[in-house]
């Protein structure tokens, strides 16, 4: 008799989509809206969308497209965007050539697109954590491994010295990927602690890759760009969005830009495979890059006024380390409980005050080092003024109630 094969075998995912972290921010986001099914309010902590309108010319923009097909744009964008993002750049004294210029799918393809380019499989990317935490799953995607270095909140989250920096750098070290103004933190850093990564890239022959998406969200001094630094124009890989500044996330249009003419190549490789990125959404930007001081400055001054709410109310609270980020519109914030995974999601499925509770990012998965960030959250202060002023009242109870119960 013959044998049969058996045709059925075991299959299973990559180890890369194993490994791939959940979000610190959407993970507990089901559990919010069934809890918001039995009546309680939820005051949202925890994501980045900012709560005021988005700019009427994108709207009308996208109503008036007259155009009977939608087509293909390039794969490097279409020209007017293009022409958009040079003028847009050139407003803060940063030189770009359209050739120099990518039009990606928001920021996060400009990110994944720029680690693929200079880095290979199995190579590492400094950051530093706290960290945006979908830098870790864009590293994931790249097949490429995140080296974090690690800041404190007792300094603001700021860059540790040179030396330190160095300590980190092995052969497998490609670039360094950083966030300024910085989201999670808000920390903005100065021209000494750039310069010290523009130090550090040089002597190693690392690229730079600056995620500016914050740009216009600074309430102290100007954010520093990476094109400020002209000793590596060679190697620095500037990585822009539209979604913050002008209050259109669901737009997903954003830039990258480098005059390294290797890197813009290549990158063009990746961007012909995925086609192009979607027309009428890139020509609805246009206005807003040509003038965005007009678009941008109100939505800074209401950020700027809500930062400096949750940062005296946040002093108020007995237990809370805090300090006031620079720029942003996060705060990365030290609680006294032992683990913020727990409190954050008490917070959610059980606790109510009045009523209400609040929902916040663990800064857990902000963190590329197991065990660091346990009792800190990440707070984005989207709301308006009486909102975030309620949300520090029920955190302040919140704290009480859940301490009183652990004893």
């Amino acid at each position: 008799m013959e044998k049969t094969v058996d045709t059925v075998s075991s299959v299973s995912i990559s180890r890369r989509g194993r490994e791939m972290q959940s979000s610190p921010i959407r993970k507990l986001a089901a559990i919010a809206e069934a809890r918001k099914k039995k009546g309680i309010r939820i005051y949202h902590l925890n994501i980045g969308q900012p709560d005021l309108p988005s700019p009427s010319p994108v709207l009308e923009a996208v109503h008036s497209f007259s155009k009977k097909t939608i087509e293909y744009a390039p794969s490097n964008g279409l020209p007017e965007p293009l022409s958009a993002w040079k003028k847009y750049f050139a407003h803060f004294g940063i030189q770009f050539d359209e050739s120099e210029l990518i039009v990606t799918t928001g920021g996060s393809e400009a990110i994944t697109l720029a680690l693929c380019a200079v880095c290979d499989a199995g190579d590492e990317v400094l950051v530093f954590e706290p960290s945006y935490a979908n830098y870790f799953g864009f590293a994931g995607i790249a097949n490429v491994k995140p080296k974090a270095i690690p800041t404190t909140i007792e300094n603001g989250f700021h860059l540790p010295s040179e030396d330190v920096i160095e300590s980190y750098i092995n052969e497998k070290t490609k670039a360094i990927l950083y966030c300024s103004p910085s989201n999670p933190s808000g920390t903005i850093y100065s021209r000494d602690e750039i310069q010290r990564l523009v130090n550090v890239a040089m002597k190693h022959g690392l690229f730079i890759l600056s995620d500016e998406a914050y740009r216009e969200f600074a309430y102290e001094s100007n954010a520093l760009s990476i094109a400020d630094f002209p000793e590596v124009r060679d190697r620095a890989i500037v990585l822009d969005s539209c979604s913050k500044k002008f209050n259109v996330c669901g737009v997903r249009i954003g830039v990258l830009a480098s005059h390294n003419k290797d890197v813009v190549s290549t990158i063009l490789k990746f961007c012909q495979a995925r086609l192009s990125v979607a027309t009428v959404e890139q020509l609805a930007m246009v206005p807003l890059l040509e003038d965005p001081d007009k678009y941008s400055n109100p939505i800074v001054e209401e950020f700027r006024k809500r930062r400096d709410l949750v940062c005296s109310e946040l002093k108020e609270i007995p237990g809370v380390v805090s300090y006031k980020p620079e720029g942003a519109f996060y705060i990365v914030v030290g609680l006294p409980v032992k683990d913020t995974e727990h409190f954050a999601r008490w917070l959610v499925e059980e606790f109510e005050y009045e009523k209400e509770t609040i929902f916040m990012a663990p800064a857990q998965g902000f963190y590329v080092t197991p065990g660091k960030g346990t009792n800190e959250v990440r707070l984005a202060f989207m709301l308006k003024i009486e909102d975030l002023k309620r949300s520090m009242i029920i955190l302040r109870e919140a704290l009480k109630a859940y301490n009183t119960a652990s004893r």
